[in-house]
């Protein structure tokens, strides 16, 4: 016989206990496919693409594309005028830049694995703009650079459009600057320029030695100004894009009409440099430019209507589009009048881009509550 022996107490709890674990084991279940991983959500370090957005969650008309060629199609007056003025060597400029873009585009699409974004038209205009704001005789190889440098350090390091903070065109076009200082200001006059088409602000008699200067070099360093006809028609040195303002004006004034621009920021921008320097004008017209004419030259109304007002890199609210413009104009007045560059349009469109997410956080309105909820606490 065998003998039963007492089971202890502590042994009974490990038995019951042992019992029930074997008891709450699960079958294995098959395993479930995985879904399939957004390739954009690498970027964002998360599985699934989070979007905020308020209700209703409507679809417009509009959409990236749908933008990006109006803007195109806005810019087309300005590139007309560029080919009759500065003939073939600017539509190779231009045809250099957008093919340079998009094959940038295409290759971070296929290394970052983020889907093909060429046929959105981002690409093209982001190389155009970047033509636009070279001088006709820029080496082909510099265009093509500062185009891919645009695209890659502009927007696809930045998670791609919608995410970067800077304009990439001006960021393209300011690594050109730093590499190429002698290229980039080197000009020729348009191929329709006449003799006698410059005066002295002074004198106001007509000079013929100052052929491959833009107005506003003349004018800061030998202290020779230009008429206002020229700077409308585009009959003067510069920037293949920025010479016309008439071509500028229209296809800004579409963007306008169309509500793909704020007006607010072209407003405040050009109306800030108006007002200051028709202040200084007025104070000593012999030494400083009228207004008119620092309206009109230079890349400012380029700048105003076609890069200022990109929606990623400016405001979002209204207060905030008229800080942003101000203070453009300010930054664009001082160093156009007191510092060492002649012109500073692309400086102070990046520089308030940098400043965008503050302007940002300190113009937003209040959210339902906000107000109350402050009240409450300082009660």
């Amino acid at each position: 016989m065998t003998e039963n022996k007492p089971v202890s107490e502590d042994k009974k709890k490990e038995t019951v206990v042992e019992a029930t674990s074997e008891k709450d084991i699960k079958k294995p279940v098959a395993d479930k496919p995985k879904p399939k991983r957004d390739p954009r959500a690498r970027l964002f370090k998360t599985d699934r693409m989070t979007i905020v957005a308020p209700a209703p969650h409507a679809k417009g008309k509009n959409s990236v594309p749908r933008v990006m060629y109006t803007v195109i199609l806005a810019l087309m007056p300005a590139v007309v005028i560029s080919l009759l003025l500065f003939g073939t060597r600017a539509m190779v400029t231009i045809l250099v830049a957008i093919f340079s873009a998009m094959v940038a585009e295409f290759a971070c699409n296929k290394i970052m694995k983020t889907g093909v974004t060429i046929d959105d038209g981002s690409a093209i205009l982001t190389g155009l703009l970047i033509a636009l704001t070279l001088p006709p005789t820029f080496p082909i190889a510099g265009t093509a650079l500062g185009a891919a440098i645009a695209i890659v350090f502009g927007k696809q390091v930045f998670g791609g459009l919608g995410a970067n903070i800077f304009n990439p065109a001006l960021l393209g076009r300011a690594f050109l600057q730093a590499s190429f200082p002698v290229k980039i200001t080197t000009w020729t006059m348009p191929a329709f320029a006449g003799s006698g088409a410059y005066y002295d602000l002074v004198t106001s008699k007509a000079v013929d030695t100052v052929t491959g200067a833009t107005p506003l070099g003349l004018l800061k360093f030998e202290g020779i100004g230009t008429h206002l006809k020229p700077l409308l028609l585009g009959n003067i040195g510069g920037c293949i894009g920025e010479t016309s303002a008439i071509a500028l004006l229209l296809g800004g004034l579409i963007l306008i009409i169309l509500k793909y621009a704020d007006w607010r920021i072209p407003l405040s921008y050009i109306g800030t440099v108006f007002l200051l320097s028709g202040a200084l004008w007025l104070i000593n017209p012999d030494l400083y430019p009228n207004p008119i004419f620092m309206v009109l030259s230079g890349g400012l109304i380029l700048g105003a209507f076609f890069m200022a007002t990109d929606m990623v890199t400016s405001p979002v609210t209204s207060l905030g589009t008229w800080i942003y413009g101000i203070g453009m104009g300010v930054i664009l007045i001082v160093i156009r009048i007191w510092g060492g560059l002649p012109e500073g349009v692309m400086y102070s469109i990046l520089f308030m881009n940098g400043l965008v997410p503050l302007i940002n956080r300190w113009t937003r309105p209040a959210y339902f509550g906000e107000i109350q909820e402050e009240k409450k606490h300082k009660g």
